[in-house]
């Protein structure tokens, strides 16, 4: 493991945050920290947005300041900027979720469309990013997971999807902007991994502009990305993953009790790790034709990867691999990872206030079930506040 511990240095870390926004971050963590706390602000934030209370200027003046970059593209801007001085690219994520109508998918397709176009000519934004179920029906992926026959109508709508995750993927190609696609429920992942491994053979055929998700708490995963490296060598193309641990571990486990079927997910957290750091070794083994997006907060995996790119002799910059976190959250990892001189993105989410809402409160939820995150988030603010004070 890396000696240097390069996570330590606060004064990296925070050097974006002014002395009124470190005590923000550390008032907003404190709450957060407390589990009934989180659940109560919750249920009072969803019966306010839909009440139609006037509470999006106490939301947005603390939560959604914290978390996301703005409500539209342009209002991101100087977060953007500010964060590229210090070597950090972002990701804007357009974070509106739960969507089921035509016009929505279409709505969804035209912003990420957009955001390629707006991203073209800056260094600042290499990568854009969408949801699978921004772009259709969650009923429909699961049907055809299933492999259930469809009916004409639901032919046509399978061809829009397909449609619109072929646009988004040439424009990426075209305006040379990785395409990274979130994963979701495993009921749903067979159909979008089958699309996304499409993509990838028709754009990735120079370099990997289509990244699939894969979430690591999923046992099956790297055997998924052991025979996906097969078929891209039979098929000649190359591959981009973006590594993750997983977002849906209580849905998943409780869906397969309710089911009855063996749960897809890893058995404890110490074989999620490891699941993890093999997906990455093994990534990082074939870099000839893959590209290596590791999302994680977990500074084990990230000294891991400094590790083994050293022995490697894999440069910093390697444009095949990439580190990403969230914005707002693990700045100690990104910050550090920039000063020296490796690829970082932040996913930077964004959108109107109350459409963000079901995001902020899956991070605020998240964050309060980690073990450690808050924690570890509290500590390293404090020890900037007394750093700052000496």
């Amino acid at each position: 493991m890396n000696t240097e511990l390069i996570f330590e240095n606060t004064e990296i870390a925070f050097s974006l945050k002014s002395d009124s926004e470190l005590e923000r971050a550390y008032f907003l963590f404190k709450m957060i920290s407390i589990e009934p706390l989180v659940r109560i602000g919750t249920a009072a934030t969803n019966f306010a947005i839909k009440a139609h209370l006037p509470i999006e200027g106490l939301i947005r003046s603390t939560v959604f300041d914290h978390f996301c970059g703005g409500v539209n593209e342009n209002d991101c801007l100087p977060v953007i900027e500010k964060m590229y001085e210090k070597g950090v690219s972002s990701v804007l994520d357009y974070s509106v979720e739960g969507k089921e109508s035509e016009s929505e998918f279409d709505f969804a397709l035209k912003k990420t469309l957009e955001i390629i176009e707006f991203a073209k000519e800056k260094k600042h934004m290499p990568i854009a990013v969408f949801k699978p179920t921004g772009f259709g029906r969650f009923s429909l992926y699961v049907k055809i997971g299933k492999g259930e026959e469809l009916n004409d109508k639901e032919k046509e709508e399978w061809q829009r999807v397909e449609n619109r995750f072929d646009k988004v993927c040439k424009a990426g190609k075209d305006s040379n902007i990785a395409v990274l696609i979130d994963a979701e429920e495993s009921w749903m992942q067979d159909a979008a991994d089958h699309l996304v491994s499409k993509m990838m053979a028709k754009y990735n055929t120079e370099k990997a502009i289509v990244y699939n998700t894969l979430q690591m708490y999923r046992h099956d995963r790297l055997a998924y990305l052991k025979q996906q490296h097969e078929l891209a060598k039979e098929h000649n193309y190359f591959l981009g993953f973006k590594l993750v641990r997983g977002a849906y571990m209580e849905k998943e486990n409780d869906r397969a009790e309710e089911k009855g079927y063996p749960t897809p997910i890893c058995k404890d957290k110490a074989t999620t790790d490891a699941n993890f750091n093999d997906g990455v070794k093994y990534m990082l083994d074939n870099l000839d034709v893959m590209s290596l997006f590791a999302g994680t907060h977990n500074e084990d995996s990230c000294y891991l990867i400094i590790d083994i790119m050293k022995q490697k002799g894999i440069k910093n910059d390697d444009s095949h691999v990439w580190f990403g976190q969230l914005y707002g959250m693990s700045d100690h990892i990104s910050f550090n990872l920039a000063h020296r001189g490796y690829n970082v993105a932040k996913y930077v989410p964004f959108g109107p206030v109350k459409d963000v809402m079901p995001y902020l409160i899956r991070r605020a939820e998240e964050n309060t079930s980690v073990a450690g995150q808050t924690g570890r988030e509290l500590n390293l603010l404090t020890k900037e506040k007394a750093r700052r004070k000496c």
